[in-house]
């Protein structure tokens, strides 16, 4: 059977995938509703292993990557859940202190795609730290579906202090100059927006298809802001009209970009769900807008 595309699967099945990934159903239920598609030669196990992440052949910077320095660190998270591991990496060059960026994960914790993301952002000038909001739980499984569950036993306010508290370490930190922003996929798309809220001294912030502050928060916010939605994202793009009313009466500065036709988590190269022109643009809008706010 010749590999499978992109193109040859039914956009319900993203939507499904979508559902499962947003504890909205189980895996049973995953998976019986995935047999409807299993037609004309497609089998459950190839959609299932077509759906799911590939992190061994798809990282754009390897850990050894001698352009950047990377490395596990631990800091406290008093109000959170206490001492939380992370990846800090910073570019490889005689410079001394860089503006600072935290990487926020989805809803499954420290995967190998953010951490590939933290290194990313060390390649483009910037110190950054991708913390494991999973640490006190033991980290990151080593793979989706145990994160996803390891999560839910989490409260999403208190994972939000300990990115809080990751920001605060970054902002002392002897190679860091001070300048921080945020970065955020999915889950981390809404940390994104409410370290906005409750940090004004935040420089920058970039959620991507993150769900949204109430409008009372929203009033809070001081960070300019740079919103990537994707097209085909109805469950988060729902909340997005009255995100918007609440941004432009109080004066916050932003810009959004909805780009069309592409699926939620469109940035994560390991997955299905990627779209290439669509990653690359919004990649490359994030690190002009954080070397325009933070340097």
């Amino acid at each position: 059977m010749k590999p499978l595309k992109k193109e040859d699967i039914n956009q319900d099945v993203f939507d499904l995938y979508d559902d499962y990934a947003h504890n909205k159903i189980d895996r049973r239920q995953f998976v019986e509703k995935l047999s409807l598609y299993a037609i004309g030669g497609l089998t459950v196990s190839s959609l299932l292993s077509f759906i799911n992440p590939n992190y061994v052949d798809n990282l754009l910077v390897k850990s050894d990557d001698n352009r950047i320095d990377s490395d596990y660190i631990t800091y406290d998270s008093p109000k959170g859940g206490g001492t939380i591991k992370g990846l800090l990496s910073k570019p490889n060059n005689s410079k001394t202190k860089f503006p600072g960026i935290i990487v926020v994960h989805e809803n499954r914790g420290l995967n190998p795609y953010i951490e590939d993301v933290g290194r990313r952002t060390a390649v483009d000038g910037f110190i950054s730290l991708a913390p494991d909001a999973l640490t006190p739980l033991g980290g990151y499984p080593g793979n989706d579906d145990d994160g996803r569950a390891l999560q839910r036993q989490r409260d999403r306010y208190e994972m939000l202090e300990d990115f809080i508290a990751a920001f605060n370490y970054l902002k002392t930190h002897e190679h860091c100059d001070g300048n921080i922003g945020v970065v955020g996929f999915c889950f981390g798309g809404w940390i994104a927006n409410m370290m906005a809220v409750k940090l004004p001294d935040l420089k920058a912030a970039v959620p991507f298809y993150g769900g949204q502050p109430s409008a009372e928060e929203t009033a809070q916010i001081k960070a300019p802001l740079l919103l990537q939605y994707a097209g085909l994202d109805t469950r988060v793009n729902a909340g997005w009209p009255d995100y918007e009313i609440a941004l432009k009466e109080n004066n916050v500065e932003h810009t959004a970009y909805i780009y069309p036709d592409v699926n939620h988590g469109f940035h994560n190269n390991t997955t299905p769900r990627y779209d290439e022109a669509a990653a690359t643009l919004a990649w490359e809008r994030t690190i002009l807008f954080f070397k325009e706010k933070l340097t």
